[in-house]
């Protein structure tokens, strides 16, 4: 692997996971993050990974780490910064660390819903690259500790997806295929957007779910009322999706169409979605695998629920194709958040 300065504008669950696997497998690899007692334990202890299997435990000590406030003290230039905050926190994370880019530097949205726009806005497009971690699930669930709830895709399903906005395939594209790779199964794409915005169709039907349930993203999938709520929200997006022009992957293995029809009285396309996404293996981590907004419910922190189901809201509105589903969970979200709910199956089931 040719070796680069990387640094991982928030060591949370996805930023951690991928920046310490990265240094495990020998990067240069600097976190920058904001939780004063995270970047504490990591430097005393160094940062621990757990997995689903033995060989994914290990604890990093190979990483460096900074508090925001330190990265004023930096000397040496990052080639490549993947920012891994929430939405939300965009903008500032990529003006911080872009005076520190070396030139031909560039950043990397590590993120959920769509970003690029935002960090081109301040690096310039050809300086953003984008990576979509599709159908991992990572929990930060102590300062230093991160975990993976879910089995690695390997050959069965390809987690990271890594592509320009502009859909060539680049030599820097291939190269952090290569790192990547190591981490789990990795592929270049030519339809960066596409995969966005399927993936923003995969969180918006899931993440707001958990969040205003308090349930585990298994027990939403096997209660019949609320895998129905979750399939009006996946057709719906399908549809903002396709309106935009979006080619879109497929989901589960079905084509996205499928989640549509589901959606739109399709008796048969219902029981194929419903046989594809209703779990059927035992996972030992069920019972703690919840998605990112569900976390940060239970952590009392502001979610992405506006960046998410409210933008598919948003877009629907713009282009004249109705998302009301994706309206009224962002309205319901937003209240738990607030402490106006309390996380309950009937803040779901009664829309």
């Amino acid at each position: 692997m040719t070796n680069r300065r990387i640094a991982v504008v928030g060591a949370g669950a996805l930023g951690g996971y991928v920046g310490g696997w990265l240094a495990q497998l020998g990067q240069d690899v600097t976190f920058i993050d904001p939780w004063p007692q995270n970047v504490e334990t990591i430097r005393a202890k160094g940062l621990e990974l757990d997995g689903m299997t033995p060989a994914e435990r290990c604890v990093v000590t190979k990483a460096k780490i900074l508090h925001l406030c330190e990265l004023q003290g930096n000397r040496r230039p990052f080639d490549v910064a993947m920012v891994a905050m929430k939405s939300y926190d965009t903008a500032w994370a990529t003006q911080l660390v872009a005076p520190h880019l070396a030139p031909g530097g560039y950043v990397v949205s590590l993120q959920n819903c769509l970003n690029e726009e935002t960090i081109a806005g301040i690096v310039g497009w050809g300086r953003t690259v984008g990576v979509i971690a599709s159908m991992i699930s990572v929990d930060l669930y102590e300062a230093g500790r991160i975990r993976r709830t879910v089995s690695k895709g390997g050959d069965q399903h390809t987690v990271f997806r890594i592509g320009e906005p502009h859909g060539r395939v680049s030599r820097r594209v291939e190269e952090m295929v290569e790192w990547f790779s190591g981490i789990d199964s990795a592929k270049a794409t030519t339809n960066l957007w596409g995969e966005r915005w399927t993936k923003l169709v995969q969180n918006g039907m899931g993440n707001g779910v958990a969040a205003a349930t308090g349930l585990t993203s298994s027990a939403c999938l096997r209660d019949e009322g609320i895998r129905h709520f979750q399939i009006k929200l996946a057709g719906e997006a399908v549809r903002v999706g396709q309106a935009l022009g979006y080619q879109l992957e497929k989901m589960k293995g079905l084509d996205p169409e499928r989640y549509a029809l589901a959606n739109e009285g399709d008796a048969a396309a219902l029981e194929e979605v419903e046989n594809a996404i209703i779990p059927k293996q035992a996972n030992p981590r069920e019972n703690i695998q919840r998605p990112s907004m569900a976390q940060d419910i239970l952590k009392g922190r502001r979610t992405e629920i506006d960046a998410m189901n409210g933008a598919i809201a948003r877009k629907g509105r713009e282009i004249g194709v109705a998302a009301p589903s994706h309206a009224r969970l962002t309205e319901i979200v937003t209240r738990v958040e607030r402490g106006e709910l309390k996380p309950a199956r009937e803040n779901v089931t009664r829309l």
